[in-house]
């Protein structure tokens, strides 16, 4: 049978399932393998993915718990690379919410991962719950290695004997604090890492310029919510109770044939608030996910709106130049009169004097209403963040503003001149104005410059920096 006559025999759900079959049998074989970190809370998955990850990625501290998402890394270890995933403390026995979600957490882990590593406690021995976790793992048809951490020398080995109970071997003893028996245990595990090239759609999505977007507010107003709705699935822990985020976690997220990174991050409580230091550590870590974005995306709370917190959040994305978003969200839990929305976004603005050009939308992440028109404000800002303008067409825009409204006198006695405006760079956009005297470009007069440069090219939404110097090699006058 010829080609034409056996694809005539299929309607275009048969060639949809053909495609698809395609793909996974052609395109996930090149993906990286997925390694995931599987125990009880507190017996080390973070340190050791941190030790892997090469990075401070994972919040650790000696409290149980910190981890109650998954926490995802690219690790290279002898030119084999893999992602390794951070999962949540797992109890097999709990009623409480937090541990069961995170619990969930570790088998969705599970259920995508190719190899899983289960990490048990040398300092505490053998536990009832490392044999539940044992035993759930081996129902699956993972490939599964038994290490056993928190073993830092030869004399400290036998602490690990109670696990051979388990009857299952090879147990790899390590110190993932101190490396001990670690490159021994990393031997093994890269044998079963093929050396194949990464997920091609990864690698694509490397190509382009993706938004970084951290998603930020205070304690309970929704972020991890609003994350698990766009990628559909429980990817983060989602809880009534405030703090229930604690590290920063990136998602990427797909639409249109667009990719998407955010970061959920911890809610940021004030300082006075902060009751100890895994909360600190959460905190600074939120100010980072701020650092590494392009795009702030601040949730508020229609009841409240803007708090002083909420104002030092956004204060904070503004000074380090990143767009940002302002999302009301659970619109659906206030009660709606003629123009609340435009007295809330009045409200908003009146707060927030220093972002009347930031974007303000209302949504409910729990019922997903106008959250997919937050996509279309990541693409028109983001676009603008990026945008750059020629020297001579910023030049004739100076000399209209110049001739309209000019700087002004130094001292009374000498004109201040603006000779010529170039933009240095984009993300954010930065114009750099060369002047006779930059000391006396009043504030009043900045912000009118930057108000006609974002009003003439379109530049709303995006944050813009102006820098005025000197100009050198000729006679200021």
């Amino acid at each position: 049978m010829n080609l034409r006559l056996f694809f005539q025999q299929f309607n275009l759900n048969d060639y949809i399932k053909l495609s698809i079959l395609w793909y996974k049998i052609v395109m996930v074989k090149k993906r990286k393998k997925i390694v995931a970190l599987v125990g009880r809370p507190n017996v080390g998955k973070s340190t050791l993915f941190n030790r892997l990850a090469g990075s401070r990625k994972a919040i650790v501290d000696d409290t149980p718990g910190l981890t109650r998402d998954r926490n995802y890394a690219d690790v290279t270890i002898d030119d084999k690379s893999f992602v390794i995933v951070d999962t949540g403390g797992f109890e097999p026995k709990t009623d409480d919410d937090i541990l069961v979600q995170m619990r969930t957490q570790t088998m969705v882990a599970v259920e995508q991962a190719d190899i899983v590593v289960f990490m048990g406690d040398g300092q505490v021995g053998l536990t009832p719950s490392d044999e539940e976790i044992v035993r759930t793992l081996q129902k699956t048809s993972k490939k599964i290695f038994y290490v056993v951490n928190k073993i830092d020398s030869e004399k400290q080995e036998a602490n690990f004997a109670d696990f051979f109970q388990l009857g299952v071997e090879p147990i790899h003893v390590i110190s993932a604090q101190t490396r001990y028996g670690l490159r021994d245990f990393l031997d093994v595990l890269i044998e079963e890492i093929d050396s194949e090239t990464p997920d091609p759609v990864a690698e694509t999505l490397s190509e382009l310029t993706v938004p970084r977007i951290a998603v930020v507010g205070r304690p309970n107003v929704g972020k991890s919510t609003f994350i698990n709705l766009l990628i559909g699935e429980e990817r983060l822990v989602a809880n009534p109770t405030p703090g229930t985020t604690r590290d920063s976690i990136d998602t990427i997220v797909r639409r249109n044939g667009k990719g998407y990174l955010f970061i959920d991050t911890a809610g940021i409580r004030r300082r006075s608030r902060i009751s100890d230091r895994v909360e600190t550590y959460s905190v600074q870590k939120a100010f980072r996910s701020i650092d590494r974005s392009d795009i702030a995306l601040v949730l508020l709370d229609p009841e409240e709106l803007v708090t002083d917190q909420d104002a030092r959040i956004a204060g904070y994305a503004h000074d380090r130049s990143r767009c940002v978003i302002l999302a009301i969200n659970k619109w659906d839990t206030i009660k709606k009169e003629q123009n609340t929305f435009d007295r809330c976004v009045d409200e908003v603005k009146r707060c927030l004097k220093f972002l009347d050009f930031a974007p303000i939308i209302s949504i409910s992440a729990l019922q997903g209403t106008r959250c997919a028109k937050v996509f279309d404000l990541i693409d028109k800002i983001f676009d603008k963040y990026r945008k750059r303008i020629s020297t001579a067409t910023l030049n004739k825009f100076l000399e209209t503003i110049l001739a309209q409204h000019p700087p002004g006198m130094l001292h009374r006695s000498k004109k201040v001149k603006i000779y010529y405006v170039t933009q240095g760079r984009v993300a954010p956009p930065v114009f750099t104005f060369f002047c006779n005297f930059p000391e006396a470009i009043h504030f009043s007069y900045r912000r009118f410059l930057e108000n006609r440069l974002r009003e003439y090219f379109d530049f709303g939404g995006s944050p813009l920096k102006l820098v005025f110097r000197k100009r050198v090699g000729k006679t200021q006058t």
